[in-house]
């Protein structure tokens, strides 16, 4: 009699996805709120956008730390803690009126994400999950942080027709709390080797730290946060003030998109729902074939649609076809570089390890997002900024094909 074969959609990977979907939908949403905020206090670009841009480099100090957490003290406990954060950082943030307020309490905002995002989310999934389908696994609850781009966004700039930004926050707040719902579902066994249980983590992080492998994968992770910090945060704006006008009887106009505000909005959506076929089909491909070929692959393939773009005069059609383009090749890189990650080094550390790893992109976060709003401010434009994304890009591309894809252990025998 054959095996009976592991289940792919397990409890786990429900709860996870529930947690990524609502946390990333408050998330991606924050570019929607560059102009209301600027706009309501008079702020140059640079204020809110170093805001957003220190947000993105405390969820990267914030990750390997809530990964250590997580596998010392229970992943459960590190996810409360990371709500509760999270929320916290909403709700002051709502009554905060001044730049340096808002810039100080996105550090919370920031380590609340790390807490509920992928660092925590995926080593619980990927722990629970079989071999054969830890790839898709991790895929999966990577698409689900893009159905909340999906919604996110346009449910941001809907609610913001209604009322001030500002209760849009608590709104926003009350949503991470309830995505503790989910918890009861993050239950997983132990499934490390003996070898993996008898090594300290300082053992396998000193490990990690001298394999060259190692930091080509840190290295290349960059240039991810970089394009998508910056789009995420930047990109509504650029296409209000940038696009070509809508057509009163386009295809565009007849679903509620009348304005180039609400296409910015709707074009992050677009992207998060192209990315949920592009990181499956990433997930699914990564069963089969080498990660870090896949991973040269996206990279270059995001480095030829950035270019296109730029070099292209924007129209509410180039628009809508980048966003496409680039949500196939999104987070198609996330699955692919934890399951990296979990393949060479094992899965005892491995929210340690992809956290480290995670820092590097959130790195790129920053300073995809920050110098956005500082060249934008200086130069009255995107351009320069966008072509420093073309170019990190192309760098990430080149650094995975000198990764060593094996194991550690088989590495050294």
């Amino acid at each position: 009699m054959s095996a009976t074969r592991a289940p792919l959609v397990t409890p786990v990977l429900i709860g996870g996805c529930i947690i990524l979907l609502l946390g990333f939908g408050v998330r991606a949403s924050y570019g929607v709120f560059q102009i209301p905020i600027a706009d309501q206090f008079s702020w140059a670009r640079t204020e809110f956008s170093l805001a957003i841009a220190i947000q993105n480099l405390a969820w990267g100090i914030g990750q390997p730390i809530f990964g250590a957490l997580a596998e010392k003290f229970g992943d459960r406990r590190a996810i409360i803690g990371g709500a509760i954060i999270y929320a916290a950082g909403l709700v002051l943030s709502a009554f905060a009126t001044t730049p340096e307020a808002h810039q100080f309490l996105s550090i919370f905002v920031g380590f609340g994400i790390a807490g509920t995002g992928f660092g925590v989310i995926l080593a619980v999934v990927g722990r629970a999950a079989s071999d054969e389908n830890r790839s898709m696994a991790l895929a999966i609850a990577t698409a689900a942080g893009s159905g909340g781009q999906i919604v996110g966004p346009p449910a941001a700039e809907f609610l913001l027709r209604l009322m001030p930004w500002s209760q849009v926050f608590l709104i926003f707040a009350v949503l991470i709390i309830a995505a503790l719902l989910a918890l009861p579902m993050m239950r997983t066994r132990q499934v490390a080797t003996k070898a993996e249980l008898e090594e300290s983590m300082g053992q396998i992080l000193m490990k990690a730290f001298k394999d060259p492998t190692y930091t080509l994968i840190f290295v290349g992770f960059f240039s991810c946060g970089y394009q998508l910090a910056f789009v995420t945060a930047h990109f509504p704006a650029f296409v209000t003030e940038v696009c070509g006008p809508i057509s009163p009887d386009g295809i565009l106009s007849s679903i509620g998109v009348t304005t180039t505000s609400a296409l910015g909005a709707f074009a992050i959506a677009l992207i998060g729902a192209a990315n949920i076929a592009g990181t499956l089909t990433a997930g699914w491909l990564g069963k089969y074939y080498s990660k870090k070929y896949l991973l040269a692959g996206i990279y270059c393939g995001r480095t030829i649609v950035a270019a296109l773009f730029i070099m292209t005069p924007m129209t509410p059609t180039t628009v809508i076809l980048f966003s496409v383009a680039m949500g196939a090749l999104w987070l198609a890189t996330v699955p692919l570089t934890s399951g990296l990650v979990a393949h060479i080094y094992g899965l005892r550390y491995m929210g340690t390890l992809y956290g480290i790893v995670f820092f590097s992109h959130q790195l790129g976060s920053f300073l995809g997002v920050w110098l956005g709003g500082k060249f934008y401010d200086l130069y009255g434009s995107y351009e320069l900024v966008w072509w420093v994304g073309v170019g990190v890009g192309a760098f990430s591309a080149i650094v995975h094909l000198p990764i060593r894809e094996k194991p550690l252990a088989v590495q050294a025998a």
